[in-house]
C-alpha cells in the first residue's frame, strides 16, 4: 500500500510538471521531478527526527527507499571528477572566476545524472588546485 501511495504522489508530481511546462517530460525532466520529491521526503525525515516522531520516521524511510529504487545510481566521485576535468579543459576554465560558466556547462551535460551540489563542490575542488 505504501508503494502505491508514494507512486501516486510521484505520478501526480510528474503530471503537474508536464502541465506546467506544457509538453511531455523527457527522461531527464522526470528524474529531476523524482529527485525533487525525494529531497522533500529527506527534508521531512529530518524534521520528523528532530520531533522524535518514530511512526513518521519509519514511514518516510520506506517512501525514500521506494523512490530511490526508481532512480539510477548516482555517478561515482571518480567518474564525476573525470567528466568535469574534461569539461573544464574543453572550456579552458582554470580559476574560480569562471565558476558560473563551468557550472552551466556541467549541469547541461550531466543533467539528471548527478546532484548539482556535488557538481559545484567538485568544480570548486578542481579549480582551487
Amino acid at each position: 500500500m505504501e508503494t502505491l501511495n508514494i507512486l501516486r504522489v510521484t505520478f501526480s508530481s510528474l503530471k503537474n510538471k508536464a502541465i506546467e511546462v506544457k509538453k511531455e517530460l523527457e527522461d531527464a525532466d522526470a528524474m529531476t521531478v523524482i529527485k525533487s520529491d525525494l529531497k522533500k521526503l529527506e527534508d521531512a525525515l529530518g524534521d520528523f527526527t528532530k520531533a522524535a516522531r518514530e511512526d513518521l520516521i519509519a514511514q518516510t524511510q520506506k517512501e525514500i527507499a521506494i523512490l530511490k529504487a526508481y532512480l539510477p545510481p548516482e555517478m561515482s566521485d571518480e567518474e564525476l571528477k573525470t567528466k568535469i576535468e574534461a569539461l573544464l579543459a574543453e572550456l579552458g576554465v582554470s580559476d574560480l572566476a569562471d565558476m558560473g560558466k563551468a557550472m552551466k556547462a556541467s549541469m547541461e551535460q550531466l543533467r539528471g545524472q548527478v546532484d548539482g551540489g556535488r557538481v559545484k563542490k567538485m568544480i570548486e575542488e578542481l579549480l582551487k588546485k
